[in-house]
């Protein structure tokens, strides 16, 4: 019999192919989306962040950790200190340049786990290991030889963004013990976010920010005073930088070379400051201070607000080109004072003294060498925090105060790293090792900035401290510095002052001092013609003398204006750690190592980390039995450990993103469960005919 063979319509064949194409292209975008939408949740770090491209990615590093050279100089031949200097300059130049590779390469990163390695570490212990073996010919051409470890420190290593950072535990201001978990998790240490439309810089992040008002006190007592105190106070008042005079150089740590901080610098007194400026250009300098004695040079990093400001210095190393964006802000109070010594009398500051405190590498190298401290006015006798930013109520100001070393040598004026010649006295106010008390310089710097704010992981307009790129603006990293250029007289002046328990200098009101050598009155004038801010004064020729020095004696207060919102501590007189005094001042919230050593924005250690060139100086010192001090930084994660009080929420929880943006991410699955949908219905309709 012949077989009867029946063939499909060509019209329902086609319809199948039809159906099947449409089954596996809705299919394939929907794998497509849920695949992407996995991937990028992944890489965007902190849960909120809607920015992923200026995000750290999550396989990918957010900092570079350098090993210390300049720490193991301490001792460098006075003829190969220039070009020492300059060769551990160049290393910091060279961690910049990485760090700014490693941040613009993330996508190639997050392909390839070993681009960081391959592309940014490798060239740079390359380049590292030949400015050490530059160091060792110094060294070997004054007829030295540097120490054998050099060579080991030329590796950096990468920070993951996700490694949770674990650091010695202290304890908070009610005694109770501390549970640090460094760092911040999934990305978001050192992402970096888009603050109110600035550019893309790392850093701050939430997590480096905390309300004031939820944070336990945690000042420590004050040490009582000896029979032998030096009890008296002197002030020097040299306004706030109105003249606008900035640049990115460090003479004390980077003399002769120009950007040496790789952040930008408020000036105020000695107008003539730049890198190339000698002591005797110095010594010739204008001055902002109202007393003309006092010729010292007191500088810091600027303090900005990262609301998408075009700086004039956007363009810039040291500012935009380097992460350090936003308007910069000017202090409307700083108060320099001099003060005593609890147990001792002190003796006068040799000319040209360079100290440094705080260390703007922190965050990388640890918190031994930190002494920042932030505030808020109403708050600083009871709260001090090192590694967060405060968030401070209605019409309180935030505070930077510094409490420099009070204990010198004897002998020197510098040290190769910049801090062995000075020191902290211990807890109870005794300088040890034969070093002798000297007027300890204080500093408070007040600040009217608009509040950051906090949403579903994200800060919006964050204020922060200029910084060293890869530190990533983190508030430990705050530091000062200071050339001491009174005159002798005024010098001898201020010295007899406070050992006598008198309070002389501007504004003292004793009659028995502040004229000084330079006529000073004690009084201040407003200043006038200054500068716009797209005209600051920038590294002015040390030989004219500075630009419209005259113009920037602001008067400044030494007391608090501004009254803390309804329902905060209202301000008393602000205490001065390790002093007795009972003058307005710095607060030094603890002396001890041990206590920085418990802040959670410290970054992992383990070897010797880069403080030459990085401005540290000596940490806070205390008996050895030190690790039993207070620590005086709370963080939110802190006070959720101390006592009843219930844990600081400043990051609310909410659902990420908006619905226009969920729609944007869940269009391409949608489509495809459509087409998918589509298909299924022509197979049915296909199979119904042919029945």
């Amino acid at each position: 019999m012949r077989r009867n063979t029946r063939r499909r319509p060509m019209g329902a064949q086609r319809a199948t192919f039809a159906a099947a194409a449409l089954i596996l292209g809705g299919g394939g975008l929907v794998a497509v989306n849920v695949y992407a939408s996995a991937t990028e949740s992944g890489s965007a770090g902190a849960p909120g962040q809607a920015n992923p491209s200026n995000q750290t990615w999550a396989s990918g590093a957010a900092t570079i950790d350098c090993p210390d050279v300049g720490g193991k100089l301490a001792e460098v031949p006075q003829q190969a200190r220039a070009d020492v200097d300059k060769e551990l300059a160049l290393l910091d130049q060279q961690v910049s340049e990485a760090y700014a590779r490693m941040t613009s390469g993330q996508q190639a990163q997050a392909q390839d786990a070993n681009s960081v390695q391959n592309a940014i570490l490798g060239p740079l212990k390359e380049k590292r290991g030949a400015v050490i073996d530059r160091i060792k010919t110094d060294f070997k051409d004054a007829g030295a030889e540097a120490p054998n470890s050099l060579d080991a420190l030329a590796t950096c290593t990468a920070v993951p963004a996700d490694q949770t950072q674990n650091n010695a535990g202290g304890q908070n201001g009610n005694g109770e013990q501390q549970n640090n978990n460094g760092g911040q998790n999934g990305g978001q240490q050192g992402g970096g976010q888009q603050g109110g439309g600035a550019s893309a810089v790392s850093g701050p992040v939430a997590a480096d920010f905390v309300d004031i008002t939820k944070v336990q006190p945690n000042v420590p007592q004050k040490p009582g005073s000896g029979g032998n105190a030096s009890t008296g106070t002197f002030i020097s008042s040299c306004g706030v930088n109105a003249n606008k005079k900035f640049n990115t150089d460090n003479v004390i740590v980077a003399p002769g070379v120009t950007n040496g901080a790789h952040h930008l610098h408020d000036y105020v007194g000695n107008q003539s400051n730049d890198a190339f400026a000698t002591n005797d250009d110095l010594a010739k300098a204008e001055t902002t201070c109202q007393n003309q004695g006092d010729k010292s040079t007191y500088y810091w990093p600027v303090l900005r607000v990262q609301d998408g400001t075009q700086e004039f210095d956007a363009d810039r190393n040291g500012g935009g080109l380097e992460g350090n964006v936003g308007k910069v802000l000017q202090a409307k109070q700083a108060q320099i004072e001099f003060i005593g010594n609890p147990q001792s009398k002190v003796v006068e500051m040799p000319t040209f003294l360079r100290i440094i405190t705080g260390d703007a590498k922190a965050f990388t190298n640890g918190p031994a060498n930190a002494n920042a401290h932030w505030s808020c006015t109403g708050f600083e006798d009871k709260v001090q925090l090192t590694d967060k930013y405060p968030i401070c109520p209605q019409g309180s100001s935030v505070v930077r105060s510094f409490a420099f070393q009070s204990c010198w040598d004897g002998q020197n004026i510098d040290s190769a790293n910049h801090r062995t010649h000075v020191a902290f006295a211990d807890a109870n106010g005794n300088c040890a090792g034969g070093f002798k008390a000297i007027p300890q310089l204080t500093m408070r710097l007040l600040y009217d900035v608009p509040a950051p704010t906090l949403d579903n992981g994200q800060v919006k307009n964050p204020y922060a401290v200029d910084g060293f790129p890869e530190q990533v603006h983190k508030a430990i990293t705050d530091h000062d510095d200071f050339i001491n250029v009174f005159d002798a007289s005024l010098m001898r002046e201020m010295v007899d002052c406070i050992n006598a328990g008198r309070q002389c200098g501007d504004g003292a009101g004793d009659g028995n001092g502040g004229g000084g050598n330079g006529g000073g009155t004690g009084t201040s004038e407003p200043s006038q013609g200054e500068p716009t801010p797209d005209q600051p004064t920038l590294s002015p020729d040390p030989s004219s003398g500075g630009n419209d020095a005259t113009a920037s004696a602001t008067p400044t207060d030494t007391q608090t204006t501004q009254p803390p919102a309804a329902g905060t501590p209202e301000t008393t007189e602000p205490t001065r750690g390790g002093q007795a005094t009972g003058h307005s001042g710095v607060v030094k919230a603890d002396t001890s190592p041990s206590a920085a050593a418990s802040h959670t924005a410290a970054a992992p250690q383990g070897g010797a980390h880069e403080h030459h060139g990085s401005e540290t100086t000596h940490p806070a010192q205390t008996p050895a039995t030190g690790a039993d001090a207070p620590s005086a930084q709370p963080t939110a994660q802190d006070t959720s450990q101390a006592g009843s009080q219930s844990q600081s929420q400043t990051e609310p929880q909410a659902v990420t993103g908006d619905l226009a943006d969920t729609g944007t991410n869940l269009w391409p699955a949608a489509g495809g469960g459509v087409l998918v949908i589509a298909g299924l219905v022509v197979l049915l309709r296909i199979r119904r005919s042919s029945v």
